[in-house]
């Protein structure tokens, strides 16, 4: 088994090394680098803005790949963070071994590592979003030995000038294939490179946005991946997006994770599905149904939703998209199937054996025992969004459901069944608490529920303090209402914030 995967691995690491990336170790890439006459390394690294930042090395001699591998660089770390002084500024980048990949895009051979950030002592920045989210992660297992796993779903719209040729149907755009979509082979080519670069893909297609503004058309697509560990998770994300924009950048259109590129039209999100695994064991589903487990943790993300939304709803356009019959969150809530809650529970192959032998009678071979493949999905979230802070900040909502008092209970409370804006469910309705509608009402949110995020160490206090100050600086309290029905001023809040993150 192990043997097939690193065969059929995209990954051209992975294929010579014959090693999962894990198992990468410094003298690999060395020998990787000696074989394919790799001329050049660059350092990678996301910084507060969300982006991928770059240090690049030609590469001299081997002793001159073996020092940057081992000792990594110097960087100025008041230029990438707003909480670091630049008194006192300088950081070292290491690099991970296990990010490594070839770059589909260099004129000549090179070789791209993610970095973490070190302090001037040598310890992790304690403020980095990766070393939060590692942080988070090894909290999560120590306290309850299971292993957290979640998996992105990435929304993007492609800009383009207008082509009028088999037009899509607007916002009629879901799943659509050529010759009525017009970049899936742009899509067809990230998923292929994406995957190249390290990424575990579930599937890609396009979405419901589509449609045409003056000579601008605009067609939204989606990318889904497996479920991974949480840090690896993050990191296909971040690199997904880069090659995503350089791809845009080769096609002459435009990429935007933008949440919203106009009032009435699909916005895009950046949903997480997630699961706890022990011994290769999904446990969110027992008996048949989704588990207390499941359910506490839920309970927990629901009970600190409106402060999540610090790091995963971060710039004024974010609660443009909030808004009721659009598919996206607005109240406090959970259900099955249900795309208007907090927290979805899709789909999980529960009870539904014999659908390929019914659509295949001549197929005689019974399918094997694998574990359940149930998620439950944070819907809340968009492409301004920190992906390492997000995912942080829902590990530790999970932590906080498992521990908290009467979660199941809460859970319960918290579920509703059907479409929640149906004229029969308006006392429901009233029940539930509304998200934060506004940057400003997600700076209040986390400044009552910070503790949470703080507690062992995980989330810092400076960090939050600078979360809080940078959501108040937008000022953008019933921005919504304001701009209602002024398209010019609709228009320029887009354009500014359509290179998000």
């Amino acid at each position: 088994m192990r043997d097939s995967l690193i065969l059929m691995n995209p990954s051209d690491l992975v294929c010579f090394l014959k090693k999962d990336p894990a198992e990468f170790t410094r003298e690999d890439i060395i020998r990787f680098c000696e074989a394919n006459r790799i001329e050049m390394v660059n350092f990678r690294y996301a910084a507060e803005d969300g982006k991928l930042k770059t240090l690049n090395f030609v590469i001299s001699s081997k002793e001159h790949l073996d020092t940057i591998l081992s000792d990594g660089e110097r960087v100025d770390g008041s230029n990438l963070f707003s909480f670091i002084e630049a008194g006192s500024s300088d950081l070292y980048v290491i690099p991970r071994y296990r990010t490594a990949f070839v770059n589909p895009f260099a004129e000549v051979p090179t070789l791209e590592l993610l970095c973490s950030f070190y302090d001037s002592d040598g310890k992790p920045l304690e403020s980095s979003p990766e070393y939060v989210l590692r942080k988070a992660d090894e909290e999560f297992t120590r306290r309850t030995g299971c292993t957290f796993k979640t998996l992105g779903e990435l929304e993007y719209y492609v800009v383009s000038p207008r082509g009028d040729l088999y037009p899509g149907r607007d916002q009629k755009g879901y799943h659509s294939a050529d010759p009525f979509v017009k970049f899936a082979d742009l899509r067809d080519e990230a998923m292929r490179l994406i995957a190249r670069a390290g990424g575990m893909i579930k599937y890609g297609h396009s979405e419901v946005g589509c449609f045409f503004a003056g000579d601008t058309y605009y067609e939204q697509h989606e990318i889904e991946f497996l479920p991974m560990p949480v840090e690896q998770a993050v990191e296909q994300v971040i690199i997904a997006k880069w090659i995503l924009r350089m791809l845009g950048n080769r096609y002459g259109v435009e990429i935007s994770f933008a949440p919203k590129i106009t009032v009435g039209k699909a916005g895009s999100g950046m949903h997480f599905h997630m699961l706890a695994e022990k011994d290769g064991q999904n446990l969110m589903v027992e008996g048949g149904r989704l588990s207390p487990l499941a359910r506490k943790m839920i309970a927990g993300i629901l009970d600190v939703s409106d402060a999540l939304t610090a790091f995963g709803n971060t710039i004024p356009t974010s609660y443009l998209r909030l808004v009721p019959h659009q598919e996206a969150p607005t109240r406090i809530c959970w259900g099955d199937r249900n795309r208007s809650v907090v927290v979805r529970v899709p789909l999980g192959w529960i009870g539904a054996e014999g659908m390929t032998h019914d659509a295949n009678p001549c197929e005689t071979r019974h399918r094997e025992e694998r574990s359940s493949k149930q998620t439950f999905e944070y819907r809340v979230a968009d492409g301004s969004a920190d992906p390492y802070l997000t995912v942080a900040g829902l590990v530790v909502a999970s932590l906080h459901g498992i521990g908290m008092p009467g979660a199941l209970e809460a859970a319960e409370k918290l579920y509703v069944s059907g479409n929640i804006f149906r004229p029969e469910f308006k006392e429901r309705l009233a029940e539930l608490e509304h998200l934060p509608a506004s940057c400003v009402e997600s700076a209040g949110a986390l400044a009552a529920k910070r503790a949470i995020f703080e507690k062992d160490g995980i989330f810092p206090a400076g960090m939050i303090d600078s979360r809080i100050a940078a959501l108040k600086a937008f000022d953008d309290r019933g921005l919504n209402e304001r701009i209602y029905g002024d398209n010019e001023a609709i228009r320029e809040l887009v354009e500014q914030y359509i290179h998000v993150a």
